[in-house]
C-alpha cells in the first residue's frame, strides 16, 4: 500500500468517525479532538487532510446528503409505476423519516455556515434531490412556477421536520405521526389529491 492509499484511508476513517459521532451524539459533539480520538489518530492529524474544522464537517455533511439522496432515489424508483403525486408522497416520507431518525446529521447538513462556505461543493450535493422534487412537482402542476412551488414544498417539509423534532407539532395538532401533516403540505402546494 502506498502513502496515497494510507492518506485516502485515514481521510475516510476521519469522516466515518464523524458520521458515527454525529449519529450517536449529535452535531454538537463534532469536535476535531473527539473525531481524531475515535479515528485512532492524534488530535492534530485531521488538519493534514482537512485544513479547517469546517472542511471536515462539510465532508461529514456531504455523506448525509449522499445517504438521503440514495434513499430518495431508491424509494422513488421503487414507486415509478405510481402517480407523480404518490411518488411525491413517498419522497416526502423518506425526507421526514431521514430528518427525524438522523437528527444530528440532518442538523449538520443544513448548518448555514457550512452551506454558505460551500466547502467540498456541499450545496451542490443537495441539487439532485431538489431536481427530483422539481421534476415530480412539474408532473403534478406543469402550469405552476415549478421551482418555486418545489422550493416552498421543500421548505414546508423542512419546517415539519424541525417542529416535529421539537415536539411542537404533536402538542399543537395532537397528531401521533407526521403523515397527516405531509398530506396537508402536499395539498397546500399541489392542490387537493384528486383521488
Amino acid at each position: 500500500m502506498d502513502s496515497s492509499d494510507d492518506e485516502t484511508g485515514l481521510r475516510a476513517r476521519l469522516i466515518e468517525a464523524g458520521v458515527d459521532l454525529v449519529t450517536r451524539e449529535g452535531a454538537q459533539a463534532l469536535s476535531l479532538r473527539e473525531i481524531a480520538r475515535r479515528a485512532g489518530v492524534s488530535h492534530g492529524a485531521p488538519r493534514r487532510y482537512f485544513p479547517t474544522h469546517q472542511e471536515l464537517l462539510s465532508a461529514i455533511a456531504r455523506r448525509g446528503f449522499t445517504d438521503l439522496g440514495a434513499r430518495a432515489a431508491e424509494s422513488v424508483a421503487g414507486s415509478e409505476a405510481s402517480s407523480p403525486r404518490t411518488q411525491l408522497t413517498t419522497l416526502g416520507r423518506v425526507y421526514l423519516d431521514f430528518a427525524l431518525s438522523n437528527r444530528g446529521m440532518y442538523e449538520l447538513m443544513f448548518r448555514h455556515d457550512l452551506l454558505e462556505s460551500n466547502r467540498l461543493g456541499l450545496r451542490e450535493t443537495s441539487l439532485p434531490l431538489f431536481g427530483a422534487l422539481v421534476d415530480l412537482v412539474g408532473q403534478v402542476r406543469p402550469e405552476a412556477d415549478v421551482p418555486v412551488v418545489a422550493g416552498a414544498l421543500w421548505a414546508n417539509l423542512h419546517g415539519i421536520a424541525q417542529l416535529w423534532s421539537f415536539g411542537s407539532l404533536q402538542l399543537t395538532t395532537g397528531a401521533e405521526d407526521f403523515v397527516p401533516l405531509l398530506h396537508a403540505a402536499l395539498d397546500a402546494h399541489l392542490g387537493p389529491d384528486p383521488r
